[in-house]
This record gives structure tokens, C-alpha cells and sequence, in this order.
């Protein structure tokens, strides 16, 4: 069987072909169409057409089996992967207003691949649906009851597909059952969020209804005084207005003019002032989650970085775990430099940390490739 695995954003089409069953769930094929809409990509039609004729290449004559969608609210109507109906693209669109960077997005991947292969089934892997673990103290916001009745509103907790294939590995690294493993994993990329693991489980988790809570992102701010939002209604903004400043224009590339982590620590290195301020911000806002939610999960037993900044930033690693000392955490400062680039799972901490703290590369594609044959020969 060969699962394409899609990840379709506002304005990229990312894929991956994996074959089932085989021993590492082997890639046959992979890649990447940017600027959908603004040029010759106009859509994601023409994407996939970009797409098909690649494979072709890549392929030969082997056919898609299937097609796994990374779809990234499901809500409370998913917590599980699911074969895609019209009633569940009904879902995914409705709940577009609450990722709307995301699910508008997934839907299209959608769309387009129906018209493209009408008759190839297709998965949704939610990124939501690992984070269905928490318990209710975490997931409540203290908001009056009806408005999680009408309207479910609650945390949710995003990037569930690498938080599960992180956890696994981590845990396999160290040599520790997964149902035993507590941890507090950093996602670090464009999008950022923590998650605290216990017993393998998310138990807590940093964005919340919506990807915009929790730390701070390329260009989101993380966590906000809801009053913020009020004032600025007041000064006269509307709701597109906040739409577009906490999606678009907040973040790093509010602190630094620049989203991109390699140009800022750069730009810090060459002491320009709104870099380092930047990478205090950002450094400070995860470290507090890392003590947070050591607490959360009862006490970890590692510390993991993961994402495009958590394995390729050696410097935005030092600068959090840095603040950690009261925790007696503490890097192996080779070692991390070394995991610049990492090929597989590493420790970079030094034999004198409380506890390892460990860098590891995720693979969403695999979670969600292993997910959809999983549905597929189930039905």
C-alpha cells in the first residue's frame, strides 16, 4: 500500500509517499510546492498537478493507495483519525474560524485531491485529536459553563502529531516503557507550542482553542491578556484587523522586524538590540512552560526539543535551558552544537542535569501516513 501523506498550508502544498507494511515505513517519494496563489501555482489544483507529475517521476508506474491529510482543529467531533465523508469536510470547514491559518487550508488539500482522484480514499489525521488525553482541570478555561456547552469552547492543543512521535521516541531513547514516561516536549518551529507527558499522554498542553496561545511564534504572540483584546477593539480595530495582527504581525516578527530564527540569533550575535530582546522573550516564555509543566506531568523525566528552532538552533536551546537552573538542568554546550543538524535522536545535556535533555527530530508524515493505512484497512 502507498499512503501520500498531505500537508496542505494557506500557501504551500507539502507530500510524502510511504510504503505499508514495511519495515520503517520507507519514503518513496517527497516534496514541497510553495507560493500557491501568487504566481504560476494558482491554486491548490494547479499545485497538485504540480504534484502528480512529480510522482509520476518519483514513482514510476506504483499508484497512491490512499491519501493521509494533516488536519489541524478537529475539535471535540474528532479524536481520532477518520475516513473523510462529505460530513467530515463539512466539519474541518466549520471549524475553520478557529485555525484559520490551518483548516481553510487542509479543506482545499481536500477538494483538490477529490477532483484530481475521485475514487482514492482519504484520512484526517487531527493534530488535536492527541490532546484529547487531558484531563478537564487543564482543559477548562473558568469561562461560564454554557459557553463550552454552545459552543465547546475549551483548549484543544495543536501539533499532536509530532508530540506523538517524539514521546514514543524520547522515551524509546531512554530506555523507559512508554505507559511510564513523563516529560515536557518543546515543538519549536514557525508555530510553537509545549506539551507535558504523563504515562505517554498529553496531560497539558500550551495552545489552547485556538494555535495562538502559549508561547511565542514567528509570528503569533503566544499568551495575551484577553483585556488587550478589548482595548484595541475600543481604539477601533475589527475583528479582521486582530485577525490578521495576532496571525500575521505579532510574535518575533514584532519583536525582531524578522520571523526567521537563523537571521535573528544572527542579528543578536551582531548586538542588534530587537534580535536579543527577541530571544529574551521567547527564551523566558518557554522556560516558564518547561517549570510549569514539570509540575504538570509529576515530575520529568527528560526535556525534548523538536521542530524546525528546537533541532536546528543550538543557540535558541542554550538561551532557554539556561534558564532552567533552578531545576538543575543543564546542557553539554559540544553536544548541543553538534545536534545542530540531528539525523536521529541525541542527548546535548551534561552528566550533571537533573534530567537528560534530548533533541528529536519529528516525523509527522510518518504518524500520519501509519494512521491512514490504519483506517483504510479497517474499512
Amino acid at each position: 500500500m502507498l499512503i501520500l501523506v498531505i500537508n496542505s498550508g494557506s500557501s504551500s502544498l507539502k507530500y510524502q509517499v510511504r510504503e505499508f507494511p514495511s519495515e520503517d515505513s520507507a519514503v518513496l517519494a517527497d516534496g514541497s510546492i510553495g507560493q500557491i496563489g501568487d504566481g504560476e501555482v494558482r491554486d491548490h489544483t494547479d499545485a497538485l498537478e504540480a504534484m502528480a507529475k512529480e510522482l509520476d517521476r518519483q514513482l514510476g508506474s506504483r499508484k497512491i493507495d490512499a491519501v493521509g491529510h494533516r488536519v489541524v482543529h478537529g475539535g471535540e467531533d474528532y479524536d481520532r483519525p477518520v475516513l473523510i465523508s462529505p460530513e467530515v469536510l463539512e466539519t474541518i470547514e466549520r471549524l475553520s474560524p478557529l485555525a484559520p491559518l490551518h483548516n481553510t487550508a487542509n479543506a482545499e488539500g481536500i477538494r483538490a485531491i477529490g477532483r484530481k482522484w475521485p475514487d482514492i480514499p482519504q484520512v484526517a489525521v487531527f493534530d488535536t485529536a492527541f490532546h484529547r488525553t487531558l484531563p478537564e482541570h487543564a482543559w477548562r478555561y473558568a469561562l461560564p459553563d454554557e459557553l463550552y456547552r454552545e459552543h465547546s469552547i475549551r483548549r484543544y492543543g495543536f501539533h499532536g502529531s509530532s508530540f506523538e512521535y517524539v514521546t514514543g521516541e524520547a522515551a524509546r531513547l531512554l530506555g523507559i516503557p512508554l505507559g511510564s514516561f513523563n516529560a515536557v516536549i518543546a515543538h519549536v518551529g514557525n508555530g510553537a507550542s509545549a506539551t507535558a507527558i504523563a504515562g505517554g499522554q498529553s496531560v497539558d498542553t500550551s495552545m489552547g482553542l485556538t494555535p495562538l496561545e502559549g508561547l511565542v511564534m514567528g509570528t503569533r504572540p503566544g499568551d495575551l491578556d484577553p483585556g488587550l483584546v478589548l482595548f484595541l477593539q475600543q481604539t477601533g480595530r475589527t475583528p479582521d484587523d486582530l485577525q490578521d495582527l495576532f496571525n500575521h504581525e505579532s510574535g518575533l516578527k514584532a519583536l525582531a522586524g524578522e520571523s526567521d530564527m537563523r537571521r535573528i540569533v544572527e542579528a543578536a550575535n551582531n548586538d542588534d538590540a530587537k534580535a536579543v530582546l527577541a530571544l529574551e522573550v521567547a527564551s523566558y516564555r518557554l522556560a516558564k512552560y518547561v517549570g510549569a509543566y514539570h509540575v504538570a506531568c509529576g515530575g520529568a523525566q527528560a526535556l525534548v526539543f523538536t521542530a524546525g528552532v528546537g533541532e536546528h538552533s543550538a543557540a535558541f536551546r542554550a538561551l532557554a535551558v539556561d534558564r532552567l537552573g533552578a531545576l538543575g538542568i543543564t546542557l553539554d554546550s559540544e553536544a548541543n552544537a553538534a545536534a545542530d543538524d540531528p539525523q536521529e535522536a541525541c542527548v546535548i545535556s551534561d552528566a550533571g542535569s537533573a534530567i537528560p535533555v534530548l533533541v528529536v527530530p519529528t516525523d509527522e508524515e510518518k504518524v500520519i501516513a501509519e494512521a491512514a493505512a490504519v483506517v483504510i484497512q479497517g474499512n
